[in-house]
C-alpha cells in the first residue's frame, strides 16, 4: 500500500497539548457501509448482469484487472460518493474498495487506475449501451414474485449542463445553456431507462421507440397487465398516443393551454371565481371538468381533463385565473384522475433529483458522446443498488424514505479498521456510530435474502 506522507496537520490546541492529524493510520476505511451494497449486489446479481453483456475485447491471460472488477469498482464509488475517475488513484489502494470488487485485498496489487477505468468507458459500443439498458428491465421484471395488475410509466426529461466542448454539446433555449437531454423512465421508484441525448431535438425524441420497446416486454412476461403511459405536456403527442389507444395502452398526459382551450374552459373558471367569492377567503378555489378537443393536426378528438383554478388573496389585485390540461384515455372522474393519478407524476422528479445531485449521473465530461451516456448508465446502476436496498432493507426503519444522499451519509460513511488473517477478514467499525442497532438490522435482512437463480 503506498505510503502516506508523514507531515502532520497541526490544528488548535486541546488546553496545553497539541492537536496533530495525519493520514497514516493504516488499513481505515471512511465507507465501511459500503459492506451493505456489496450484500445487496450479491443478491440483486446486477453488476455481473452488465458485465456479461460487455464485451471484453481483451486477452484473458494478459490482463491483470477483469472487466468485472473495473465496473464494480466505478459503480459502487459512485454510490459511495466518489463521482471522479480520478478519485480512483487513492481509492485503488483502499482495503474495503478491494473488498468491495471482490477481487480480494492485496496491499502489493492495487485496483485499476482513472486511466485504465478511462479505457474501459471510451471501448463500449452503441449496441453494447443497448443491451446494458435491458438488464435494468431485467431486473425490475426479476423483482416481481407475482404479476402486477398495473404499471404507470412515467416519462421525463431534464437538462443536464456541460461546460467543455463535448460532442453533440448544443445550447438549449429554455435551459439558457448548453447542455445534453437525458430522458428517464421510471415505474414507480424503479429506473426503467436512462438515455442521454443531445440539446438539439424535441423533447419527445425517441421516446415513442422506447415505449414500444417496454410495452413489448412487459406483455410477453405479464399478457395481462394494464400500462399507463404518464408524462407531461413535453410528451403530447398525438401520434404517439394514437398507438397507444390502437395497442391497449392508456395514457395520461399534460397538454398545452392555449385560447381555444381557455375560451371552452371560461365556463367552469366563472364557477371557481363565483365560489372564491362565496368562501370569503383566500383558500384557492378549483373547478374540474371534461372537454372533448381535437386541434388542428390531430386524427379526431380526445378527451381533456380541465382544471379552472382561482386563485389569489383578499386583494382583487393579487388574484388570478390558473388552467391547467390533461389529455388521456382512462376512464374515471376528472378530479380522481388529475389528482391521484397525473399529478403524482411529480414524484419522477425526485428520482431524477437522486439520479443528478446524488449520483452524478450529470457528470458528462467525456469529450466523446457514448463514454458519456456510459457515466450515465454506472450512475443508474448505483441507484439501482442503493435502491434495492432502501427497499428490501429499511422498510419501517426511519431512512425508508431516505433519498440516496442520506442513505450514503446515515449508513455508507462509516468509519473502520480493516484487520485481513490468513483466515478473515474483519472491520472493526467505529464505536461512536449513532445508529448501530439499525445497521445490525439491516445487515441482517440483507444476508437472509435469498440468493439470485
Amino acid at each position: 500500500m503506498t505510503q502516506c506522507n508523514t507531515t502532520g496537520i497541526e490544528f488548535s490546541s486541546l488546553g496545553r497539548r497539541p492537536v496533530v492529524a495525519d493520514f497514516c493510520g493504516g488499513a481505515i476505511t471512511s465507507d465501511a457501509g459500503a459492506l451493505l451494497l456489496r450484500e445487496v449486489d450479491r443478491k440483486l446479481g446486477l453488476i455481473e448482469r452488465l458485465d456479461a453483456v460487455i464485451p471484453d475485447p481483451r486477452n484473458q491471460a494478459l490482463i491483470t484487472h477483469q472487466q468485472k472488477t473495473m465496473l464494480r469498482q466505478r459503480i459502487l464509488a459512485i454510490a459511495m460518493g466518489y463521482e471522479d475517475g480520478n478519485d480512483h488513484q487513492t481509492l485503488r489502494d483502499d482495503p474495503l474498495m478491494q473488498l468491495l470488487t471482490e477481487r480480494g485485498i492485496d496491499p502489493d496489487q492495487p485496483l485499476a487506475s482513472p486511466p485504465t477505468l478511462c479505457r474501459l468507458e471510451n471501448r463500449v459500443s452503441r449496441r453494447t449501451l443497448a443491451e446494458m439498458a435491458k438488464v435494468f428491465v431485467e431486473v425490475f421484471i426479476a423483482s416481481h414474485k407475482t404479476p402486477p395488475k398495473e404499471l404507470i410509466l412515467d416519462f421525463d426529461a431534464t437538462d443536464d449542463p456541460i461546460h467543455g466542448h463535448q460532442v453533440n454539446r448544443f445550447f438549449h433555449g429554455y435551459y439558457d445553456q448548453y447542455c445534453f437531454l437525458p430522458l428517464y423512465v421510471f415505474c414507480g421508484d424503479h429506473l426503467l431507462a436512462a438515455y442521454l441525448r443531445p440539446a438539439n431535438i424535441d423533447g419527445a425524441t425517441h421516446t415513442w421507440a422506447i415505449l414500444s420497446l417496454l410495452v413489448k416486454r412487459f406483455r410477453q412476461v405479464w399478457p395481462g397487465v394494464k400500462i399507463i403511459f404518464r408524462g407531461d405536456s413535453g410528451f403530447c403527442r398525438w401520434k404517439m398516443l394514437r398507438w397507444c389507444e390502437k395497442r391497449g395502452v392508456y395514457y395520461i398526459v399534460g397538454l398545452a393551454k392555449n385560447s381555444r382551450l381557455n375560451a371552452m374552459s371560461q365556463l367552469y373558471m366563472d364557477q371557481a371565481r363565483h365560489l372564491f367569492g362565496q368562501q370569503g377567503n383566500a383558500d384557492p378555489q378549483r373547478v374540474f371538468a371534461d372537454l372533448h378537443y381535437a386541434a388542428h393536426t390531430w386524427d379526431k378528438e380526445r378527451r381533456v381533463i380541465a382544471k379552472a383554478e382561482y386563485l389569489g388573496g383578499t386583494d382583487a389585485n393579487d388574484r388570478k385565473e390558473n388552467f391547467r390540461f390533461v389529455l388521456t384515455n382512462i376512464d374515471g372522474p376528472a378530479q380522481t384522475l388529475y389528482e391521484e393519478v397525473y399529478c403524482q407524476r411529480g414524484e419522477v422528479e425526485n428520482r431524477i433529483k437522486e439520479q443528478q445531485l446524488g449520483l452524478f449521473a450529470d457528470r458528462t465530461s467525456c469529450h466523446e458522446f457514448v463514454p458519456n451516456q456510459l457515466r450515465v448508465l454506472l450512475s443508474a446502476a448505483a441507484y439501482v443498488l442503493l435502491r434495492h436496498l432502501r427497499q428490501q432493507a429499511l422498510a419501517g426503519t426511519e431512512l425508508a424514505q431516505a433519498q440516496v444522499s442520506t442513505i450514503r451519509l446515515k449508513l455508507l460513511k462509516i468509519g473502520g479498521l480493516v484487520v485481513r488473517s490468513a483466515r478473515r477478514v474483519v472491520l472493526h467499525l467505529s464505536g461512536g456510530c449513532p445508529i448501530q442497532e439499525l445497521f445490525r438490522v439491516i445487515a441482517r435482512r440483507l444476508i437472509s435474502l435469498p440468493q439470485p437463480t
